[in-house]
């Protein structure tokens, strides 16, 4: 969970997935344990779009210069780790041409790191700005008919299904972000869709000479 920061509004999809978490945390009852300087879902690497990346950069373009470079340097670091680990991610950062099980590998290997904006006090550093991913983490989620909950911090507590409208919405999301994804990608189709977390928050992940 993060602070909020005084800046522009996100852009349209993103609204749309925070309006949708505000919605469902309502529909359950305000019932979730998360609330401010709960940060378990945000330790761990995982793929965010391009979309992500662009408002990202977006958001760190408005902090001030000291906290900016404090979380590109934290990316930096993750990177160069991921980049020893995985050297192929030098030539191409993108996730389209890597395997699945390997990406999965990835996010494993590295599931200790934290956010590069995450705070010292369990706050979100570039929280007006954050991933989509991050924008509706924490309701319960649901596959084969049995509800789930987003954390390990939430298995202790009542879990409500969510309902058919609100899983619906869900699934337009996705669609809309596929779009906005493809258009993107006609500028850059080389790019792939996806990136780990780490590299959303430098424009040029190269380290500096």
């Amino acid at each position: 969970m993060g602070t909020e920061m005084s800046s522009p509004p996100p852009l349209p999809l993103f609204q749309q997935a925070e309006h949708w978490f505000r919605r469902a945390h309502a529909s359950l009852l305000s019932a979730l344990p998360c609330g401010k300087g709960c940060c378990e879902c945000c330790i761990g690497t995982f793929p965010i779009t391009r979309l992500d990346a662009l408002e990202l950069q977006r958001g760190l373009e408005r902090l001030p210069l000291l906290q900016r470079d404090a979380i590109v340097a934290r990316a930096r670091n993750q990177i160069a780790l991921l980049e020893t680990a995985y050297p192929a991610l030098q030539l191409q950062n993108g996730l389209h041409k890597w395997a699945d099980s390997i990406i999965d590998e990835m996010v494993e290997r590295f599931a200790h790191l934290p956010c590069p904006a995450l705070d010292s006090d369990g706050t979100c550093g570039i929280y007006a700005f954050r991933p989509i991913t991050c924008r509706m983490m924490g309701i319960p989620g649901e596959s084969d008919g049995v509800v789930h909950g987003a954390c390990t911090s939430q298995t202790a507590v009542p879990i409500i299904r969510l309902s058919p409208s609100l899983r619906a919405d869900v699934d337009r999301l996705a669609e809309q972000e596929a779009v906005a994804l493809s258009i993107l990608n006609r500028a850059q189709p080389e790019a792939g869709d996806e990136l780990l977390l780490p590299y959303g928050f430098v424009s040029d992940p190269a380290p500096p000479p």
